[in-house]
């Protein structure tokens, strides 16, 4: 072999092992996992982030490998100038390139939001502020527009109907517009032709259905027991009487905290005060659960006209025929009431 030929093969691993390393080291620069053990992350990115907030953000569950990278990589490809809001899914195979490119064109992860059964409209708003970039006073101001309302078809007194407790996709950036919209879809998808077929053989529209449907929920939470309960008020309807539901009185005071339902509040000049106006209230005194608005649907058929708390305070109800009977049972309530002390 000639010195030509021994210095190139000299020289030759050499040059194939630093290409090697070169080629390793840009592997892991723009395509090795970020992520911390494998670990997958969640990273919220508000409407005011820039590139070095966002790197703060990465920095606790990432490497410092693909910090490195992805610092590298935003700067010359200008994230800065291209921060989009947004929940991203920082999963354990994503490397910096990737995730940058994810970033850049807003490809945002859903989030799964549930919809609680809650006592008031402030308080859905306060959840939804607290889960969402969006902020609970610009869900109240939505939920309090009458002229948005009506092209849902509800008002403010009627519009906890439409939201139906469950959870959802969606996304972390979602307007109240665009989350009011994907609420009326939801609701139009719950109320089924059996479910409507129900409604109307009880004679209740579906707001209707809805509000004593909240009535049921805010009087028991024995899954068991709410068919009955339905069974009473309907049954009362029918007999032209008044509800005389005790939750719609704490509804008309404000107070949910009330324990003991007293002559002043009863005396409360308030269409949800149903111990002083027949017929339903003017819409729901909370949003009505799933469960709620199926036992109104299928509701027990019997001849109970009223109920009142166990004094055994485990949370069932005694049922009554006549009102007799009835004052035997609110009179026991009544004495176990005092006994604990209970005003």
């Amino acid at each position: 072999m000639d010195r030509k030929k021994l210095l190139s093969a000299k020289y030759l691993v050499p040059a194939g092992l630093c290409l090697l390393v070169i080629f390793e080291m840009l592997y892991h620069y723009l395509f090795a996992a970020m992520s911390v053990n494998g670990k997958e992350a969640k990273i919220y990115i508000d409407s005011d982030d820039s590139l070095d907030s966002v790197i703060c953000k990465l920095r606790p569950v990432c490497t410092s490998g693909g910090i490195s990278g992805f610092s590298t990589l935003a700067l010359q490809l200008g994230y800065n100038e291209n921060v989009r809001p947004g929940m991203y899914l920082l999963d354990e195979n994503i490397g910096p390139l990737s995730f940058l490119r994810k970033l850049r064109n807003g490809r945002q992860d859903f989030i799964m939001l549930t919809v609680p059964s809650v006592r008031t409209m402030p308080d859905l708003a306060r959840k939804l502020g607290d889960k969402m970039l969006t902020d609970s006073a610009t869900f109240m101001q939505a939920f309090s527009d009458s002229m948005k309302i009506r092209k849902y078809g509800f008002t403010t007194e009627t519009l906890p109907a439409m939201f139906i407790p469950n959870t959802y996709e969606v996304l972390w950036t979602d307007s109240a517009d665009k989350f009011m919209n994907r609420m009326e879809k939801e609701y139009k998808k719950f109320w089924t032709d059996e479910r409507k077929s129900k409604a109307k053989i009880k004679g209740l529209s579906l707001i209707e259905v809805s509000t004593l449907a909240s009535i049921v929920d805010s009087e028991t939470n024995i899954e068991s027991d709410k068919p009955r309960v339905a069974g009473v008020y309907l049954n009362r309807l029918h007999e032209g009487m008044k509800l005389q539901a005790d939750p719609t009185v704490k509804f008309a005071v404000g107070d949910f905290s009330i324990k003991r339902i007293l002559f002043k509040h009863l005396s409360t000049k308030s269409p949800y005060n149903t111990y002083r106006y027949e017929g339903l209230p003017p819409g729901p005194i909370c949003i009505p659960s799933i469960s709620g608005i199926d036992a109104v649907l299928n509701a027990e058929n019997h001849d109970y006209l009223f109920f009142c708390a166990s004094p055994a305070f485990d949370g069932t109800h005694i049922f009554a025929r006549d009102d007799k009977e009835h004052m035997e049972n609110a009179r026991k309530y009544q004495a176990a009431l005092n006994a604990r002390k209970i005003k």
